[in-house]
C-alpha cells in the first residue's frame, strides 16, 4: 500500500487538529474549499455544527467521504504488519463508536496527561460488562481526547480472532493476539499497548461482584514492561459494569457454543435482539500516574518478588481509583 499523505494543517471550529490527509498546500479538500470561500481565517466546520453555508455540514461530510473512498480505491492508505488500518479507524470505525461515547454513555475522561505523548507505554485497565466495550471506550478516549491522538494497540484473546466478522475488524482496529511476543514488538516500536489482565474472568463476572477486580493472572504484562523498560499506566473505568447486568451464567450452553460464558441479564435473552442494547450508564475513565519500570532493568524479570509487587501495585491502584470514583459519582445513570 502507498503510505498516507501528511495530515491537514488546519483546525476544526472546535479547535481540534484536522486528521484528514492533506494535499500539496497542506490542507485537505474540505479546508481548501472553505478557505477559498471564507478567506485565510476559515476553518473546517465539523458535520452537525452550524456553518456559514446552509448545506456546509453535508458538503463537508460528502467531500470527506469521497476523499476516503478515493484513497481506498487507489490504495493510498497504510496497513501495518499486524493489520492495523488507521485510515479505516478514523473515518469509519471510530465514528460508529462516538455516539456511544458522547451521547449514550456520556464518557468523562480524566488524567490524560499521565499518558505519554510519544514512545511506548503499557495501559492496564479493569475489565467488565459482558462485552469488551470498556476497552473500546478507553481506546477512543486516547484517539479523540489525548493531545497526541494516540492509537491504543490492544491485546485481545483468541476468541476475538476466531469469530467471522469480529476477527477482521479486531485486526483493523489495531488489536493483536494477547501474547508476550506481539506486545514486545509493539512496545519496541514505540506504540501504546492496552492490556486487560482480568480477561474473561472480569468480563463474565456476575453483577453482585461488580467493581471487584479479579485476579491479574501471572503478571505477564509486567514481564513485558520490564523487558522493554516501558511505563505502566493504570486506568480505572466505572460505568461498564451496569451496561449488561449479568444475573446468571448458562455455563452448559456456553460450553456447547464454545463461549467462555453465556450471560443472562434483565433484558437478555428475554427481549431477544432488543436485550442486546446496552443500558445508558454514566461512564468515567481515569488514567492514573504511570509506574516506571526502566530503572529496574530487564534482569528484574528473574525476580518473582519484583513481578508480584508490581502486579499487586497496578491492581491496587486500579481498585482504589475505582472505589474513589464510585463514592463520588451521583448515580448509575448520572
Amino acid at each position: 500500500m502507498t503510505p498516507p499523505r501528511d495530515r491537514c494543517e488546519a483546525r476544526t471550529r472546535k479547535g481540534d487538529r484536522c486528521r484528514n490527509p492533506a494535499g500539496p498546500d497542506g490542507l485537505c479538500a474540505v479546508h481548501r474549499r472553505q478557505q477559498a470561500a471564507g478567506g485565510a481565517g476559515a476553518v473546517h466546520t465539523p458535520p452537525g455544527e452550524p456553518g456559514t453555508e446552509p448545506f456546509g455540514p453535508f458538503l463537508d461530510w460528502a467531500e470527506e467521504a469521497l476523499e476516503f473512498l478515493g484513497r481506498r480505491l487507489l490504495g493510498e492508505y497504510e496497513v501495518d504488519e499486524f493489520g492495523h488500518d488507521p485510515d479505516l479507524v478514523e473515518h469509519v470505525l471510530a465514528p460508529l463508536l462516538r455516539p456511544l461515547y458522547k451521547r449514550w454513555w456520556r464518557v468523562e475522561t480524566r488524567g490524560l496527561e499521565h499518558v505519554p505523548a510519544s514512545g511506548p507505554a503499557l495501559v492496564v485497565g479493569n475489565h467488565a460488562g459482558t462485552l469488551p466495550f470498556d476497552a473500546l471506550m478507553v481506546a477512543l478516549a486516547l484517539l479523540d481526547e489525548h493531545p497526541a491522538h494516540r492509537s491504543l494497540r490492544m491485546l485481545a484473546a483468541d476468541l476475538a480472532f476466531d469469530l467471522p466478522v469480529v476477527a477482521p475488524l479486531a485486526r483493523k482496529l489495531g488489536n493483536t493476539l494477547a501474547c508476550a511476543e506481539d506486545a514486545t514488538r509493539l512496545l519496541e516500536s514505540g506504540e501504546l499497548v492496552g492490556v486487560w489482565p482480568e480477561g474473561y474472568k472480569g468480563l463474565g463476572k456476575p453483577y453482585r461482584e461488580r467493581y471487584q477486580l479479579q485476579r491479574f493472572g501471572r503478571g505477564g504484562f509486567v514481564e513485558v514492561a520490564l523487558r522493554t523498560g516501558s511505563p505502566i499506566v493504570p486506568v480505572a473505568v466505572i460505568g461498564s459494569e451496569e451496561i449488561y447486568p449479568m444475573v446468571a451464567n448458562l455455563r452448559r450452553l456456553a460450553r456447547l457454543l464454545g463461549f467462555p460464558y453465556f450471560p443472562v441479564t434483565p433484558t437478555f435473552p428475554a427481549l431477544g435482539p432488543l436485550g442486546a442494547i446496552p443500558l445508558p450508564s454514566k461512564w468515567l475513565i481515569e488514567f492514573c500516574p504511570p509506574i516506571e519500570t526502566a530503572h529496574l532493568g530487564p534482569e528484574a524479570v528473574l525476580d518473582p518478588m519484583v513481578l508480584f509487587d508490581l502486579t499487586d501495585q497496578v491492581r491496587d491502584t486500579i481498585q482504589q481509583t475505582v472505589h474513589k470514583n464510585l463514592v463520588l459519582r451521583r448515580g448509575v445513570f448520572g
